[in-house]
């Protein structure tokens, strides 16, 4: 039976009363500004790139050091939010980290020098990290039980919205006013946030005030384990992975300390992240399976722009375009799959978006080289449909058991290892893309010679062409060479985009089978979250 307190809390009070039904919009609408601006950061900065190489006189490698400066502190915050929390009070931390974002934000717009920019990145990191378990264990707590899809529909909004519309907007304000603005825009929202968290957002009295130990060796092992992890996903693919001996240290050091980090937190009394939180079976499942759902999100985040840039040649504005329709769809869908939550089973909600995402991928697994912009549109609007059923479900499903002073940690957890699937589809899609690139090309080329008859069909149609616009023998011959190798590294790309699409497909296929670990229903039989 949950305490009265906890009851009163659950009407949607923060500090023991009631909030009114405006009231809990005003708090779900402050939060999701610091959301929407943190998971923006980590991709609008990389249509900014470019640019900032001629500024800072640096080269494509080293300049991803701007994106990667911030996913390294951002992802230890997102960790370490349930810790701060304790040592500072919610709101207390929530604003103290929106602050170092503006900060942070107004020094990387002036940064002169390289190491100025990633000195700053790593500040709003810092204040960006924090914001997002604390944004979804708000939401949750406002919200009364019946409405917990509800919330998490908007949580999910922010997050889904802010990676779509970062390269569009970024590109947009760097062609016409400058790098500098994809930080200076944060500003202006940054402190409506402030002024909207400060006015309607309060701890709750159930949440844990101070620790009575400071647990350094947890933050060590955490801070090298994450930073260690981060640089080898984000870094290993470029210079060929356990061929270079940096990437060999760093996963050892990453293997130990996050070995070790797990050990320690386990026998401390007060950890700087709860790994016991795991005990709790809808948050474990909920985070395996939300790994997969990341793993295809962010990987076809990854994978589509690329495509389309390197293959069909669209310019980056209309690359980013592509991705548009499936977050219009997850824009729409989500608030459904909210209203929904308490009339169908999470299992069956989850389950049909797993299935449309099935067949999404299975579809794009067979695009070709003259596929059309407006192919798109059906297969993406699918996968908005199957993610907003999907995620908003399990986000909702997986905390729907957790103890409320227990929620901010069990976020951070739920969003670390999303965070992570993200990182790990990057590193592993990449690496899938160029060794298959490699092997169908080897293929490709066996069929490339003078015994095959399509072949020699297709060779002499390119002399003929190349005769019947005055080239002689020699340059045409030369000329047909090198078309045949540009046809031939354009399929054999294309073939290996296809695998990756096919990768998710089994991957997704898999998870079915562990709904049934997840609850029947999404709301108690008593209609009260779980307390204490």
């Amino acid at each position: 039976m949950a305490t009265p307190v906890a009851r009163a809390s659950f009407k949607g009070a923060t500090a023991g009363g009631e909030i009114a039904p405006a009231g809990k919009w005003l708090v779900a609408a402050s939060v999701m500004i610091g959301t929407f601006l943190s998971v923006m950061d980590a991709t609008v900065v990389n249509v900014a790139m470019p640019h900032m190489m001629g500024s800072f006189g640096q080269d494509l490698l080293t300049i991803t050091w701007v994106s990667t400066a911030y996913s390294i502190a951002e992802i230890i915050m997102i960790t370490m939010a349930a810790w701060w929390t304790a040592v500072l009070g919610r709101k207390r931390l929530f604003l103290a980290s929106m602050f170092l974002f503006i900060f942070g934000s107004v020094l990387a717009g002036t940064s002169k020098t390289f190491t100025q920019m990633i000195f700053y990145r790593v500040l709003q990191g810092i204040g960006g990290g924090s914001l997002m378990p604390c944004s979804q264990a708000i939401a949750r707590e406002t919200f009364p039980p019946a409405e917990q899809g509800m919330a998490m529909a908007i949580y999910s909004m922010g997050v889904v919205l802010a990676p779509a519309l970062g390269p569009v907007v970024g590109g947009w304000l760097v062609d016409n006013y400058g790098w500098q603005w994809v930080f200076y825009i944060n500003v202006p929202f940054c402190i409506v946030g402030v002024l909207m968290v400060s006015a309607f957002v309060h701890d709750p009295p159930y949440l844990k005030r101070g620790v009575t130990r400071i647990d350094w060796g947890g933050i060590a092992f955490l801070t090298i384990g994450l930073t260690a992890t981060q640089i080898v996903l984000e870094r290993g693919e470029e210079v060929d992975w356990f061929s270079n001996n940096w990437i060999v240290i760093g996963t050892v050091i990453a293997a130990f300390a996050i070995v070790a980090l797990i050990i320690w937190e386990l026998r401390s009394e007060e950890p700087v992240i709860d790994f016991r939180l795991f005990r709790n079976v809808p948050l474990s499942v909920g985070s395996g399976l939300g790994m997969v759902l990341g793993f295809a999100l962010f990987g076809s985040s990854f994978l589509l722009p690329q495509f389309t840039e390197n293959l069909l040649n669209y310019p980056a504005f209309q690359a980013g375009l592509v991705l548009m329709p499936r977050a219009l769809t997850m824009l729409l869908a989500m608030p459904i799959v909210g209203r929904l939550y308490n009339l169908v089973s999470p299992r069956s909600l989850i389950g049909i978006g797993v299935i449309a995402l099935i067949v999404a991928y299975w579809q794009l697994g067979h695009f070709t080289l003259y596929v059309g912009f407006f192919s798109f549109l059906p297969i993406l609007v699918l996968s908005g449909v199957g993610m907003g059923a999907s995620m908003v479900t399990l986000s909702t499903v997986s905390l729907s058991t957790m103890p409320r002073a227990l929620m901010t940690g069990a976020s951070s957890l739920y969003t670390l290892t999303r965070r992570e699937s993200g990182n790990i589809a990057y590193a592993a899609l990449a690496t899938i893309l160029a060794r298959r690139t490699q092997a169908h090309r080897s293929d490709l080329v066996e069929s490339v010679r003078r015994t095959n008859p399509l072949f020699r069909a297709t060779d002499q149609q390119f002399q003929s062409v190349l005769s019947s616009h005055g080239m002689s023998s020699a340059p045409s011959q030369r000329r047909d060479i090198a078309m045949l190798n540009q046809i031939v590294n354009r399929q054999a790309t294309m073939m290996a985009y296809n695998d990756c699409f096919w990768l998710t497909v089994p991957m997704l296929a898999i998870v079915l089978p562990f709904l049934f670990l997840l609850p029947k229903s999404g709301v108690p039989a008593d209609g009260e979250v779980h307390a204490e």
